[in-house]
């Protein structure tokens, strides 16, 4: 007998046999189940119970230690219980681990390391972002007046986050003067945010330090007292705008501006033009600003114009005016202007008139040149005014379906407009539009790094009727060679929430998708302003089913189309998008195959019935408040939460962030315990809690893209796609 070959014959068979035991593990491991512990609320006369309220913590009892060390009892329950839905989620897609890993690197192979942006002119200066060659984060630089000259550091984000499981650095402004430079850091993912300075002649950080702000700074023109936006530790709303002098401590910093509506979300910037410093207040329905002159930091900020119900609007400050977009009788929005010295509605005239079928989005303003950023037929479109001579004209983009958007432009001395474009198949690009002689120049476009050939993508704008006759765009890409046989992988992807529009973009990400025979779809539901305010208000409060009846008709119409079948149907959708995908798995468990809904918003009676809870008070006016009868009577027939029953949901996949802020975690962790409760069938639920992010998961440049990665390696495994 040959002694190696028995060995060796020895050491597969146990190899094996260890394989399908753990197979076997992976089969027989049974799913967690939450405890019940009925909670029982009481509104408009009818009881609710809701026997997994016992997994909402507070702030505090996530931080807080007993004289032992240890949390308290509920926290080390609440705990407990999500690590073993994480342990399940990761024992069940065990297999799946080398697909996640190569998925992870095809993603992050095609960034490329050693990036940089599109440099942009600020008062005597060159900025621009760049990154090296095995960092995670950003260096922000800059350079003297000439690009050609020597480099200047602002901030190494790395050397910040080093040792920290969450970092996100943002908000970087320099005084007018260019020697300081303030920014804010978030190490908890909450988007509470403190402020440093820094002196840039120097390098060192000032004693200065701001606590509990939105982020954002605005520099007076003394280059030594900025204005902050301050928000509330327990609801997380801003409330109020206070004034910090260098070389003070924040306790003696003066409020000038207090928000007694908790519906409004209130920030303060710098004009454009740098001489007024503005407050903003805004809530779904109503706009309202104060202005400060720049030179007068100690001044009394002055309301624009009286604050209206239902009246939104913007401003824009040019030379001795201010340019108005504004919805007053004008659902779309029109344009207005008036001299600095009146700015009260009265005195408002009118530019551009409103326009039935074209929502006016944006202005840029310029010495020679107003830019308006419209909406016409579904598509994004930048229209060019010539102030001289009132000609005008539109960028032609050259594709069927695209996204394209004004971008840095700062000054108002130049004929040079810098807008951004992308398409389901074309990279993202920066260009210089020279309003003069119509010609765009390309200054980059973004690299797919290992190569790639959008000819061998095609995409298109396909239109499906819904059931009350509206025409619902939906945006599709797939790999050349599809053939429509009913049997295609398809993911349909939808917000649908806001007015946010998700205009069909290229990301790299996506080929690892494409290239595996997926078919990748947008549909451009109600809730979205793809076809201006009227698409947005028919898609909330109490419309808000068009929202998701518009989903489930996009996928039937898919389907009847025969790019896919209910078998290879795929959904999508995160934080609103997540509601979307609660809802539409209980108004059509049957339709898809396999979902995943990222950090879903699904509990929206119980939130939106408690005010002490981030950002409820700010939402009433887009999904309802449910203190209101008729109001609650609406939103319970659609909360996700509130409507699990008993069904034979689709596999699914959700995520949520231990610290966010915007979706609270106990949301989708409850909703995953009551669907354990009540679905029928053999179809997988998995639930993945990230501990140590909130709503946009892990930061980092790359290390991001591991959820992703989990994500699509869900899809792949459900779709039997071999790998």
């Amino acid at each position: 007998m040959n002694r190696n070959f028995t060995w060796y014959s020895i050491i597969i068979i146990i190899m094996i046999l260890y394989y399908f035991r753990s197979q076997i593990g992976q089969l027989d491991m049974k799913p967690p189940i939450a405890n019940k512990q009925p909670h029982k609320t009481f509104a408009h006369g009818q009881e609710r119970v809701d026997n997994y309220h016992w997994i909402r913590l507070s702030d505090d009892q996530k931080s807080a230690k007993n004289s032992e060390g240890w949390p308290d009892d509920q926290t080390m329950q609440v705990v407990n219980y999500i690590n073993k839905e994480n342990d399940y989620t990761s024992n069940k897609l065990k297999h799946t681990e080398k697909l996640q890993k190569k998925l992870y690197s095809e993603i992050v192979g095609r960034i490329k390391k050693d990036d940089s942006s599109v440099p942009y002119f600020k008062n005597g200066y060159w900025y621009y972002t760049r990154y090296e060659k095995g960092q995670e984060y950003p260096f922000y630089c800059r350079k003297k007046d000439s690009l050609g000259n020597k480099e200047e550091l602002l901030i190494d984000v790395n050397q910040w986050a080093e040792g920290q499981d969450y970092f996100s650095l943002r908000n970087l402004s320099v005084s007018p003067n260019n020697k300081l430079l303030a920014f804010s850091i978030d190490t908890l993912s909450r988007r509470i945010y403190t402020v440093k300075i820094k002196n840039l002649e120097t390098g060192k950080l000032l004693t200065d330090e701001i606590h509990g702000t939105e982020g954002p700074v605005a520099w007076a023109n003394d280059n030594s007292t900025f204005f902050y936006t301050l928000k509330n530790k327990t609801t997380l709303l801003s409330e109020n705008i206070a004034r910090h002098s260098l070389g003070t401590s924040q306790s003696e910093d003066a409020i000038v501006f207090t928000e007694k509506d908790d519906s409004f979300y209130i920030g303060v910037y710098r004009s454009k033009s740098n001489k007024y410093i503005i407050i903003y207040n805004s809530s779904t329905l109503v706009s309202d600003y104060y202005i400060l002159n720049a030179d007068n930091p100690m001044g009394k900020f002055l309301q624009f114009s009286p604050r209206e119900k239902e009246h939104e609007y913007s401003i824009e400050h040019f030379e001795d005016k201010f340019y108005i977009v504004t919805n007053w009788n004008a659902m779309n929005f029109r344009l207005m202007e008036t001299s600095e010295e009146a700015t009260s509605k009265q005195n408002w005239k009118e530019v551009i008139s409103h326009r039935q079928d074209v929502f006016l989005n944006d202005i840029d303003v310029f010495s020679n040149y107003l830019v308006i950023s419209e909406r016409k037929d579904g598509l994004p479109q930048i229209r060019i005014i010539n102030q001289n001579n009132g000609k005008e004209h539109y960028l032609d983009f050259g594709e069927e379906v695209y996204s394209a958007y004004t971008s840095v432009n700062l000054s108002f001395d130049t004929k040079l407009l810098r807008y951004q474009f992308s398409s389901l198949i074309t990279p993202s690009s920066t260009y210089d539009y020279d309003m003069n002689s119509r010609e765009s120049i390309l200054l980059k476009q973004s690299e797919v790094v290992g190569g790639y050939d959008p000819d061998k993508y095609q995409s298109e704008r396909l239109y499906a009727t819904v059931r009350d006759g509206k025409r619902v765009p939906i945006s599709i890409v797939y790999k050349r060679g599809f053939k429509k046989n009913g049997k295609n992988n398809l993911l349909l992807y939808a917000y649908g929430s806001y007015g946010s529009t998700i205009d069909p973009s290229f990301n790299s990400n996506r080929l690892s998708l494409l290239d595996r025979g997926f078919v990748y779809a947008i549909a451009h539901i109600r809730g979205s302003q793809t076809y201006g305010r009227e698409w947005y208000e028919d898609g909330k409060m109490f419309n808000k089913l068009n929202t998701f009846n518009d989903f489930i008709d996009c996928s039937k119409f898919l389907i009847q189309k025969k790019y896919t079948d209910p078998d290879h149907l795929f959904a999508m959708g995160g934080s609103a998008g997540g509601l979307l995908m609660g809802a539409v798995v209980n108004m059509a468990p049957d339709l898809y195959h396999g979902v995943v809904a990222a950090v879903p918003f699904v509990d929206v009676i119980n939130t939106m019935m408690d005010p002490s809870i981030p950002l409820t008070s700010n939402e009433w006016d887009e999904w309802g408040d449910p203190r209101n009868k008729d109001e609650y009577d609406y939103m319970i027939r659609y909360s996700p939460y509130d409507n699990v029953f008993k069904a034979e949901y689709p596999n699914m996949l959700v995520t949520a962030g231990y610290f966010d802020s915007q979706v609270q975690y106990w949301e989708p962790v409850k909703w995953v315990a009551k669907l354990r409760e009540y679905k029928t069938g053999n179809n997988e639920l998995y639930l993945y809690t990230n501990m140590d992010a909130g709503h946009g998961g892990k930061s980092g440049r790359f290390r991001r893209f591991k959820e992703l990665a989990l994500n699509y390696a869900f899809l792949i495994d459900l779709a039997g796609i071999k790998y």
